[in-house]
């Protein structure tokens, strides 16, 4: 009890000791409540702002049988209820691109929708239009339009709707094609006349449970619906909503249980950030220690006051951390609200912050055992050298040595096994899953051997990397001489920024990769901005292609022509051809092949895609028969292609080979760029596109550029937030370097005031220091670029898709010189502290 006391008693006297050493936790702790913080506020908001049904709703009729428009009113005369809105939506055609109309009242408690200008319709042949949607559709207030709603058999229009604008409206998305319209004008303008779905709001003091029932008789009442589809049901509103915001929140489960993975890498390295600032800590005590054990103190009383010393330090730091992540996540939101982000505030879990209080307490506790268990064996003799002696030792005993290797030769093993069980181009039936486990726990494997032998190689990569500080003079060959004084220590820090800079790496290695597959996957698929196509199969008229070309909206004019008949050799099923020139559009350059090259597609010469290969069994330099009808050609095969060709299309051939089977002469298709780039320039190209198909109908236009943005933004999104989360990892380990840097500056007061002494300036000595803790950083970065690179490059093997492998260096170099200034800040301060003790103050320090 003596030595807990006196060991608490030391904690009280010298509080920073507590706040630094127990830093890495606090910051750990903060990141743990803030992520459960942050998925409560997602889940709310989700809830309150991803449900399309409107708060005010009390019940809705719904089901797999649309409602006739009688049932609206019906469900309206039912007593208790004070109003119903109908919902029912129908698409047409206006201008060569669709719209879809969705019924709303307008206005009321039951409306979705919001008039930002104009009017909402009131009457027939009235429509309200998105912002986005006249902006795309040049469709402002006042424009009269014409839609075709009705089409017959062979796929052509019917007789066309007039419709005027009168309004631009807002609801729950604005998707660029979206318009609206009361319930009566929506069925008015469908063959069927039905509605998706009935919305009823209660009278206020209506008995709930009673308006339903009676709700209910009259849906019971109402004629069958047709056979195979189930009657109508009655449901609450609330049950509604949170079916909606679940629907379009599936995915928050999986994506928070990502984001506890990088969370738990996070507080691992904490732990390794503790293990090292407490064994520094307890280096620093050794004299003291030394003459507890003097005066009698046992081993296990001072293991057991410095885990109650470790314990205490990891209650403050959890306690800190959840407090500090509580007060941001409550101030956050009314901040964001204020800019016109609605996100709905979060509660106060008591669980959760109890557990992470708990967590941090666990964590430290067993941080804290190893650098006891050591404190506590050293005899009172040894412990009363100087602290920087323990600190300096440079061997790390053969058991260790031992162990280290075995790790090692775990990892190789492990990745040599997915090096020859690697799956070829385009494997069959290959599942990735066992290869990636494989590749995670060779990387595991070698993470641990670093732990066990950072100090040794620390040593051979601080002589590289040190090299060229050591030629600046004396500063710099004072700061890689101080670390590599301690090679424990700086292997302990820089064993946790290597373990950031090795995830980091794997994401923008990976993320490189990615995106060059995807770019080779839309060139193929979305090969331009925008296309435009006649319904039906039909061919556009002759002269179009010339008034696009002749627009200055439009670049990259091109057209194509498509046969549907085509068969290859003597295989039964009839594909796809398309002759669309590979040269027209600068995308069409990243089209990857399995095998040859489509510079070699010309007269007699043709690619096909990966379903005709499988089907025909030809490869590169074979030679086949093409028949469509009567027609035959014999051609060669130039170039495999992995998936579709461009278009989805399963041949590609010259335009001379499709026309000599019997392809007409005039374009199945228009593909053109916008002429300038943004959303301006893609606007202006839209409406130059939308000027070809006025008076011609049955003439679509497509926006491909929109599929192309929006599966760049989904890849940009996921990359930023793993780049996030992997930098909680990095955070840790500056925090790291910033302690283990203050550490070091308590510890070598004397050698400080020596160099001071000797004629060592103030600057000179914050130098020093600062180069010290940017050396952490250099030694962390090359060894985690060295890791992380070559694992994701098998990872992305492993992967089984034809992703190629990229090395982003302007990428990596950034984050190699990210790491080396964060981790120089973070010795600035100490490196201040340091430069401040005056050289006869520092000399008369104890050591």
């Amino acid at each position: 009890m003596n030595v807990l006391r006196t060991q608490l008693a030391g904690v009280a006297r010298r509080p920073a000791r507590l706040l630094l050493t127990g830093l890495a936790m606090l910051v750990a702790s903060f990141v743990v409540y803030a992520t459960v913080l942050a998925q409560q506020i997602t889940e709310r908001s989700v809830l309150d702002g991803l449900s399309g049904t409107p708060a005010t709703v009390d019940l809705v009729v719904d089901g797999s049988a649309p409602l006739a428009p009688a049932a609206l009113e019906q469900l309206r005369a039912v007593p208790g209820v004070a109003d119903a809105a109908g919902r029912a939506e129908f698409s047409g055609e206006t201008g060569g691109q669709y719209l879809t109309i969705l019924a709303d009242p307008g206005s009321g408690p039951l409306a979705v929708t919001r008039v930002t200008q104009g009017r909402f319709p009131a009457a027939s042949g009235e429509i309200a239009v998105s912002p986005r949607t006249a902006d795309r559709m040049g469709l402002p207030v006042g424009t009269t339009l014409s839609l075709f709603t009705v089409w017959d058999d062979d796929g052509k229009p019917g007789k066309p709707v007039r419709l005027t604008v009168t309004g631009l409206a807002e609801g729950n998305g604005d998707y660029g094609f979206t318009a609206y319209a009361p319930t009566a004008t929506v069925l008015g303008l469908g063959t069927g006349g039905s509605m998706a779905r009935v919305d009823l709001r209660l009278a206020p003091g209506a008995d709930a449970a009673a308006v339903r029932a009676a709700v209910d008789r009259t849906v019971q009442a109402m004629p069958a619906p047709a056979e195979g589809a189930e009657r109508p049901e009655v449901r609450s509103g609330a049950e509604v909503r949170t079916d909606e915001a679940n629907s379009a929140a599936s995915d928050l489960n999986e994506l928070f249980a990502v984001v506890a993975m990088f969370v738990a890498i996070a507080v691992v390295a904490a732990g390794l950030v503790a293990t090292s600032t407490f064994r520094i800590v307890f280096a620093q005590r050794m004299r003291q220690l030394a003459l507890l054990r003097a005066v009698g103190a046992g081993r296990g009383s001072i293991r057991r006051a410095l885990a109650v010393e470790g314990a205490l330090t990891g209650f403050v730091a959890g306690l800190a951390g959840v407090l500090g992540a509580l007060a941001v996540g409550h101030a956050l939101p009314p901040v964001l609200r204020a800019f016109d982000f609605a996100v709905s505030s979060p509660g106060v879990p008591v669980l959760p912050a109890a557990g992470v209080v708990a967590l941090s307490v666990l964590i430290t506790v067993l941080a804290v055992l190893a650098p006891a268990f050591s404190a506590a064996k050293v005899a009172p003799l040894e412990a009363l050298r100087a602290a920087s002696t323990t600190a300096g030792r440079r061997d790390i005993g053969k058991l260790r040595w031992a162990f280290g290797l075995l790790l090692l030769l775990g990892a190789s093993a492990a990745a040599g096994y997915v090096i020859t069980h690697l799956p070829g181009r385009d494997a069959k039936n290959y599942d990735p899953g066992p290869m990636l486990f494989t590749v995670v726990l060779s990387g595991a494997l070698a993470f641990f051997a670093l732990m066990a032998l950072g100090p040794v190689l620390v040593r051979p990569v601080l002589a590289a990397v040190g090299w060229p500080l050591r030629r600046l003079g004396a500063v710099g060959r004072l700061a890689v001489g101080g670390v590599g004084g301690a090679p424990r220590r700086a292997a302990a820090v820089s064993v946790v920024v290597a373990l950031g800079v090795t995830l980091i790496a794997g994401v923008v290695v990976t993320g490189s990769s990615v995106r060059v597959l995807v770019d080779r996957e839309l060139a193929s698929a979305v090969p331009a901005d925008f296309e435009l196509t006649a319904n039906g199969g039909e061919r556009l008229p002759a002269g179009l292609i010339d008034q696009a070309r002749a627009s200055t909206d439009l670049a990259h004019v091109t057209g194509y022509r498509r046969l549907d008949n085509v068969r290859i050799g003597g295989t039964e099923p009839q594909l796809q051809a398309t002759d669309l020139d590979l040269a027209a559009l600068p995308t069409l350059d990243k089209i990857d092949v399995s095998a040859g090259s489509l510079a070699g597609v010309g007269p007699g010469a043709v690619a096909i895609s990966g379903f005709a290969t499988d089907l025909s069994g030809l490869a590169v330099g074979d030679t086949t028969t093409l028949t469509a009808g009567k027609k035959q050609l014999q051609v060669k095969v130039a170039a495999l292609l992995p998936d579709s060709g461009p278009l989805q299309s399963y041949v590609l051939l010259d335009a001379s080979d499709l026309s000599k089977l019997g392809a007409p002469a005039t374009y199945s298709g228009l593909l053109a760029d916008a002429a300038r780039p943004g959303e301006d320039g893609r606007t202006a190209g839209q409406k130059a596109m939308q000027q070809l198909t006025q008076g011609r109908p049955g003439v679509g236009v497509e926006v491909l550029a929109d599929q192309r943005d929006e599966i760049n933004l989904a890849i940009d999104a996921v990359l930023a937030v793993a780049i996030g989360l992997v930098g909680l990892t990095v955070l840790i380990a500056v925090v790291g370097v910033g302690t283990t840097t203050a550490l070091s500056v308590v510890e070598r007061v004397r050698e400080s005031g020596l160099l001071r002494a000797v004629g060592l300036s103030r600057g000179g000595l914050r130098a020093m220091l600062t180069a010290e803790s940017s050396l952490y950083g250099v030694i962390g970065a090359t060894i985690g670029l060295l890791l992380g690179v070559p694992y994701a490059w098998l990872s992305i093997k492993a992967l089984g898709v034809n992703a190629p492998l990229t090395l982003p260096v302007w990428q990596l170099a950034a984050v190699f010189a990210a790491l080396v200034v964060f981790t120089a800040v973070a010795g600035v301060l100490p490196a201040r502290r340091a430069s401040r003790v005056s050289p006869v103050a520092a000399l008369a320090t104890d050591g």
